[in-house]
């Protein structure tokens, strides 16, 4: 039998998933890793830690069908993005990772935006302000802070860039990857050497750039005995995760929808529109060529059913947290819409989108002494959904797109409870992809089965990645919804200012 050898190589841990090229995830093996915190607002990874899970995670999955390495046909990765890694020329780190989460070049982003006439002229420009999470600025914070660095790094790469250059010897940056940069020009797939002039940055710093199905090279032997696979085994470009995602969802026609909700959450819609993002919705260059990625992110969708879980049901890591979650699902289906008129706010880490702000808090509204914890519970699920219909609202006034099934990803894609309240919040039909918790994976894979020339194009990969089951809007819930979203929609700019004051130095 033949096989797509796939890894999610995440923020958490890596993911490696064995895939038939019709779409088939046959195995699937995890591996974590830490994320090091060694100052307020720092958060570093070691790179050599996501090739070592990777080696684990592909062994588990080869010895869990007894396969053979010669079935092997390709190999891809679905990678984090947004992270900074100064390399030799031969793609080692010559320091720790500077991970997505990490918020250090903070004064570096308020630099660059001064310099293009301020914060609200540059998200006019390009749809959000930068803060200190962005690419950019990192890049930046690295010459000033780590200049002997900066000058001995032959390049400053990502995740996917090191896991190429590990795998293959080759050291390249993968269009969708590069296109979060804010240095990858999307009309001409080329780095923007101007931009790179403008902000003193060498171009000779940023590598090759390569499409998601293209053939980056074979498994050298050293890569190949780390992963027991062949040498020469083909290793293809590979995408972003919100990219892999939209695979993996099958939502990858014109228009087409999705949403991912794991620990941060995103709808994302595919479009051969040249479109400028607004709002805090960004435009990224998606896995296929001829199209790009419309993208709304908050950052912190199960990441608030966890916090609750913790601190409202005191579950601790592990199986104790999925036994919480469950049992919070089931309480959740047991108490009625709109939770007694209490509000939650979502935005427990800042926020990116529908509104961008770092000073952005958590807070439930209207709390009474007659409020249960139950009720809390389910205003927390309620509130990530409001957010999510802010953000599709904001993609369909600004852009004219409604996609409507929504395909869903990631984990919350298991809890119906919660599916079920976004469908009724936004008013769209949910259908849950076929492999939710593994759709980065399985996108990754079909990127590798066009590069070999299993379907022509990566819209061809739909038929093959079906949905399970379809959530539809209770309208009993529709009027109790509309009130308390209508509400929702001006807490941000009631509250706005006592945010800034209370975090103006978070």
């Amino acid at each position: 039998m033949d096989y797509l050898l796939a890894h999610d190589v995440g923020t958490s841990g890596d993911k490696a998933a064995l895939i038939t090229p019709d779409g088939q995830i046959l195995a699937t093996a995890y591996e974590p890793y830490p994320i090091h915190f060694p100052r307020q607002n720092w958060a570093e990874q070691d790179p050599p830690d996501w090739w070592r899970a990777a080696a684990v995670t592909t062994n588990r999955v080869l010895a869990a069908v007894n396969a053979d390495p010669k079935e092997i046909l390709s190999l891809s990765f679905s990678t984090q993005m947004v992270n900074a890694i100064p390399v030799d020329a031969q793609g080692e780190p010559l320091q720790p990772c500077i991970s997505w989460l990490d918020g250090r070049a903070w004064e570096q982003a308020q630099q660059i935006m001064r310099r293009l006439g301020g914060p609200k002229v540059f998200a006019a420009l390009v749809g959000v302000a930068l803060t200190g999470k962005d690419l950019l600025p990192k890049y930046l914070w690295i010459k000033r802070h780590l200049p002997e660095v900066y000058t001995r790094a032959a390049a400053i790469v990502d995740c996917s860039s090191f896991m190429l250059a590990r795998a293959t010897g080759r050291l390249v940056y993968e269009w969708s990857t590069a296109s979060v940069t804010g240095l990858f020009n999307m009309k001409t797939k080329a780095w923007d050497n101007g931009l790179m002039r403008f902000f003193g940055l060498e171009r000779s710093k940023f590598p090759e750039l390569v499409p998601s199905h293209e053939r980056v090279g074979g498994l050298t032997p050293l890569a190949a005995a780390d992963f027991g696979l062949l040498e020469g085994t083909p290793v293809f470009g590979g995408a972003g995760d919100a990219m892999t995602a939209a695979i993996g969802s099958g939502a990858v026609a014109e228009g087409g929808g999705h949403v991912c909700l794991g620990t941060s959450g995103f709808v994302g819609v595919i479009t051969a529109r040249r479109i400028v993002g607004k709002r805090g919705i960004v435009t990224l260059q998606s896995a296929d060529p001829g199209k790009l990625l419309l993208i709304s992110e908050t950052e912190t969708a199960g990441a608030c059913l966890k916090w609750a879980a913790r601190e409202l049901y005191s579950a601790d890591g592990g199986r104790g947290m999925a036994e919480t979650l469950a049992r919070m699902d089931q309480e959740v289906a047991e108490t009625p819409p709109g939770s007694g008129g209490l509000i939650f706010t979502p935005w427990m880490y800042g926020e990116r989108s529908p509104i961008a702000d770092e000073s952005l808090r958590a807070a439930f509204l209207n709390l009474g002494s007659n409020h249960t914890r139950q009720q809390m519970t389910r205003s927390i699920y309620e509130g990530v959904a409001y957010n999510l219909r802010w953000m599709l609202d904001s993609i369909s006034e600004l852009y004219g797109f409604q996609p409507n099934p929504l395909r869903v990803v990631g984990g919350g894609a298991k809890g119906l409870p919660w599916l079920q309240i976004i469908a009724d919040v936004t008013g769209r039909s949910l259908e849950v992809a076929g492999h939710p918790q593994e759709a980065t994976a399985l996108g990754a894979g079909l990127i590798a089965a066009v590069g070999l020339g299993i379907y022509p194009t990566i819209e061809a990969t739909a038929r093959v990645v079906p949905f399970t089951c379809c959530v539809t809007p209770n309208p009993e819930s529709r009027a109790t919804y509309e009130q308390l979203y209508t509400a929702f929609r001006q807490l941000y700019p009631a509250l706005r200012g006592i945010y800034h004051q209370l975090n103006k130095d978070k």
